[in-house]
């Protein structure tokens, strides 16, 4: 479906940014000693800083007429009304009623759901306890030492994440470990540590059927039953599921049976009976403050004004450098060590959501949607890829996410690490002209011939992006603030771009190809007729390496 507005606003954007390449974003603030003031958003003790891109008040207001064109708030109301914003599978996408901890009601088909979800949230909570005070133990016994989740994709990537971001606040004498992946080493190098008759195995899968997940929850069954025997699976397990007969056939107990709903996305699903180890972990009170988090931003995307909106500003200024500024990769960089898994979560959390290239009615995007995202704690990323970011032929914005104060660590080297974060955020924004780095060779007391020579190997264009979350500490109630508001910048991206961000198509084919070679790969003697040359190559070099 053609739309005239958004075309119009995108080129007046393109109008805008010819003007913007001839100033630099440092003479912008040299200009305006409030432009901090005026080009910040706090959230609370949560600070959105994104003073540092190549913006003016009239690139603000642009952006807000790109989002009024493109209709994002009678989008986002409907997204928060519960329609079927999800409309190649007809179905709302609804992950905010995990997270809601008020009367409010939240409908589909005509239906509040929250009784259900509070229902499901209190026996999580009921479950979890109990484990964590050893009332549910393992078949001899003894208490649960070891909790590990079996998933993979959004039923792994969210939990493993927080779990990892909020150690602190877990539970010392119960520790969680997270296996997704059907190399069988993810598995054994995990169960090499640990004592079946104390571990508890969660498995998340929907439909029971996810195949590279239950290959590990048969292997996991398997390690308990030659240990333990047959009769004490279903004190050490767990699923998160829908399906009751398929668990039921596994050998769990229909009483740890943990569901939920077909309007919650798997990469959406960390805030429902998904996060269960998470909630073991943590315990149930720092997990609700995980909740409060994610509808602190519910509330504030829906009722802040957009160019006073954390989420939608996200959004349009990635989109704004995304299709303007024609950037294809952006970074995430979290300076804090906890959130090792936070840019892997975003990968599948964004990549997923709009790695799209079709429109919600099926035609062609009109321009470039979701870009490549990546990232590495700094200052680990400092040492490693940034060089490219500041030199590099291709520029990437980049997210900075750091607190004020540490959470269980040394506040010295914080110091360190928060100087480190905001002195990149300016570096990549100030550069280095040749002039500049002349001048500080000759400093150093260089003669001409070698300032000549190596001046312009210091040169730095700058004018590089970059936005800065600053917040006081990285509690539940913080991280759960982060994972939100990037969940609604991927939505707010969806409606600019006219795609649909709560499918995912593109990972289907590889799978059903997959069935197909399976017995391929077992069976050596099983004829490679009918497939690609480069296919029957190596699985005929697969077998000859076998032997």
């Amino acid at each position: 479906m053609s739309r005239p507005a958004v075309d119009a606003a995108f080129s007046a954007l393109a109008a805008h940014a010819a003007e913007l390449r001839k100033t630099r974003a440092i003479d912008l603030f040299a200009a305006d000693p409030q432009r901090f003031e005026k080009f910040h958003v706090a959230l609370d003790d949560l600070v959105f800083d994104f003073s540092k891109h190549r913006a003016t008040t009239d690139t603000i207001a642009l952006l807000v007429d790109l989002a009024r064109a493109a209709e994002l708030e009678k989008w986002r109301d409907a997204l928060f009304a519960g329609a079927r914003v999800n409309n190649t599978e007809g179905r709302p996408a609804l992950h905010m009623a995990l997270r809601n901890l008020t009367d409010a009601p939240f409908v589909v088909d005509g239906k509040d759901v929250m009784p259900e979800v509070r229902a499901t949230r209190e026996k999580v909570a009921k479950f979890a306890r109990a484990v964590r005070a050893g009332a549910i133990h393992g078949a001899t016994g003894e208490h649960f030492t070891d909790i590990v989740n079996i998933g993979i994709g959004g039923s792994d990537l969210g939990p493993a994440m927080a779990a990892r971001a909020l150690s602190p606040y877990a539970n010392a004498e119960i520790a969680p470990h997270f296996v997704s992946n059907v190399d069988g080493a993810d598995l054994s190098d995990t169960l090499r540590k640990l004592d079946p008759a104390r571990t508890l195995f969660v498995v998340s899968s929907k439909t029971f059927t996810t195949q590279e997940t239950m290959a590990n929850a048969a292997s996991a069954r398997r390690f308990v039953a030659d240990a333990l025997g047959e009769a004490a699976v279903g004190d050490h397990f767990a699923a998160v599921s829908t399906r009751l007969d398929k668990v039921a056939e596994f050998g769990i107990r229909p009483d740890r049976v943990f569901g939920f709903w077909d309007w919650v996305g798997g990469r959406y699903s960390m805030w429902s009976a998904i996060g269960l180890s998470l909630v073991v972990a943590i315990g149930p009170d720092h997990f609700e403050e995980f909740l409060r988090g994610g509808q602190d931003v519910d509330e504030h995307f829906r009722s802040a004004p957009l160019d006073r909106n954390i989420p939608a500003l996200m959004g349009l200024l990635g989109a704004f450098r995304r299709n303007v500024w024609g950037e294809s990769v952006c970074a995430v960089i979290p300076y804090d060590q906890r959130l090792a898994r936070f840019p892997a979560y975003l990968q599948q959390l964004d990549m997923e959501s709009n790695g799209k290239s079709v429109t919600r009615a099926g035609a062609p995007v009109a321009r470039a949607t979701g870009p490549f995202v990546f990232g590495e704690p700094g200052t680990n990323g400092q040492h490693a890829f940034f060089q490219l970011l500041h030199q590099g032929t291709d520029v990437a914005p980049i997210d900075f996410l750091v607190a004020a104060e540490p959470t269980a660590a040394d506040d010295a080297h914080h110091a360190l690490l928060f100087a480190n974060c905001i002195a990149q955020s300016e570096a990549l924004m100030r550069g280095r002209t040749l002039a500049q780095a002349k001048a500080a060779l000759a400093a150093q007391g260089m003669d001409a011939n070698a300032i000549a020579a190596l001046a312009p190997h210091k040169v730095f264009s700058g004018d590089r992006p970059s936005s800065t979350f600053l917040y006081r500490r990285l509690d539940p109630r913080t991280l759960g603030r982060l994972v939100a508001l990037y969940e609604h910048k991927v939505f707010v991206q969806s409606v600019l771009w006219d795609i649909n961000p709560f499918d995912q198509w593109g990972v289907e084919l590889g799978k059903e190809l997959c069935g197909r070679l399976v017995p391929l790969a077992c069976d050596s003697r099983a004829p490679l007729d009918g497939l690609d040359g480069s296919t029957a190559g190596l699985l005929a070099a697969r077998r000859r390496l076998q032997g």
